[in-house]
């Protein structure tokens, strides 16, 4: 089987679970050549494994301009209605106003790149990760090629859902040969979309960990300070700042705990304002973005790890400091109880509730014993559903159903 897996950035420190996808597709036989829409920086490059993605992986934008010329002449000649009516669809695909119309010419020019660099190497299908400019780029050039072609995208489910209209799921969930969706709550609102026809190429296939990399180590269970450890992009989508201030509310009650903040972005100098402002700087760590040949002693370092989001898919930060024995608090949203079982595996919270998560972080801080078993449950939970080998096998059995086999 050989496929093509296109992303908005590839690899990239926030697309780390993609690149392990695409490693046990390979270890499990399939010849996957890995496609970026725009290189990513070095400060996304962090790791071994980073660094060989990035040289193997073939970037689109910017294009040869002789390179971008020969494809688009290619596909003309090779089909001139198809080229045509390829597109006639990327227009009609299109958002609002005249920049969207713009932006899908851009798609179209990228996708006739694709299609002829697939073409070259006997690539018929085209994969996707999340429903933005990737799966565009993915289903043109499926459509390009035509007859035998086809293409599919993974739905991580959380910003996505924010315009449902900018980023055309419905028409995308149509005209794709099969989703991916990370968890049951993205496949419902997928579901709500669409037809009941497209219901069953919906399919629950969970993002994947290796179980043996990311395993518990000696920790020590002491009461106090308590270690909170979050990792993830600097966003306000992930309601950082309120693992601040939770911070400061567990030392206004008298408990000792500490925050370590791994990851980096625009506004990472307003959360260490805010950590200066209520006078917990002493309390919280900003060591940046950190690589996965680094972030495991993070995880073996905390005692507890927090994500209090207010939109996700379901994080597979979560899943890994499960992996690694941690107990977690995270916002009772999408897919997260389908990982977190409260009061067994972590602590669920409702989203915005500052007082909620030092609650949460508080009852962990003072019961060392609690904090151990919650964490020897929530390793349970991801060796028995999130270990990469069986996510790949499953992941695996789609591929071969729609793309190695006869279509349903």
């Amino acid at each position: 089987m050989k496929l093509a897996y296109v992303v908005s950035r590839y690899p990239f420190v926030s697309h780390v679970f993609i690149l392990r996808e695409v490693l046990a597709l390979r270890r499990a036989g399939v010849e996957v050549e890995t496609f970026t829409i725009r290189r990513s920086g070095a400060e996304h490059v962090l790791s071994a494994d980073d660094r060989e993605a990035a040289a193997t992986t073939h970037a689109i934008v910017p294009p040869r301009p002789l390179d971008l010329l020969a494809a688009h002449m290619t596909a003309l000649a090779t089909g001139p209605g198809r080229y045509a009516s390829t597109l006639a669809l990327a227009l009609r695909l299109r958002g609002r106003g005249a920049r969207a119309l713009l932006w899908q010419v851009f798609y179209f020019g990228e996708a006739a790149l694709m299609w002829r660099a697939c073409r070259r190497m006997g690539i018929r299908h085209v994969h996707a990760h999340h429903a933005n400019v990737a799966s565009d780029v993915a289903l043109l050039a499926a459509r390009l090629g035509g007859a035998g072609w086809s293409w599919s995208f993974t739905m991580h489910g959380s910003t996505e859902f924010f315009d449902v209209r900018e980023h055309r799921l419905q028409q995308k969930v149509e005209l794709a040969s099969f989703v991916v969706c990370v968890s049951h709550h993205g496949r419902s609102q997928l579901m709500r979309l669409v037809d009941t026809s497209h219901w069953d190429k919906l399919r629950v296939v969970r993002c994947g960990v290796d179980v043996t990399a990311f395993a518990p180590g000696e920790r020590d269970e002491r009461e106090a300070p308590l270690e909170v450890l979050t990792v993830g992009r600097v966003d306000p989508v992930k309601g950082q700042p309120l693992l601040i201030e939770a911070v400061a509310e567990l030392r206004r009650r008298g408990v000792d705990a500490r925050l370590t903040f791994v990851g980096d972005g625009p506004g990472l100098a307003e959360l260490t304002a805010l950590a200066d402002r209520l006078g917990v700087a002493d309390r919280v760590e900003f060591p940046g973005a950190v690589g996965q040949d680094e972030i495991r002693a993070y995880y073996r370092r905390a005692g507890a790890f927090a994500l209090p989001s207010f939109a996700e898919g379901l994080p597979v930060v979560l899943i890994e400091a499960m992996a690694c024995g941690l107990p977690v608090v995270a916002s009772r949203i999408t897919g997260i109880p389908e990982l977190v079982e409260d009061g067994v595996s972590g602590l669920l919270i409702t989203p915005a509730r500052g007082d909620e998560l030092a609650d949460a972080l508080g009852a962990l801080a003072a019961d060392p014993a609690l904090r151990a078993e919650m964490g020897r449950a929530g390793r349970a939970k991801v060796v028995a559903e999130f270990d990469i080998e069986r996510t790949t096998a499953d992941l695996l059995a789609v591929f071969t159903e729609y793309v190695g086999g006869a279509q349903p």
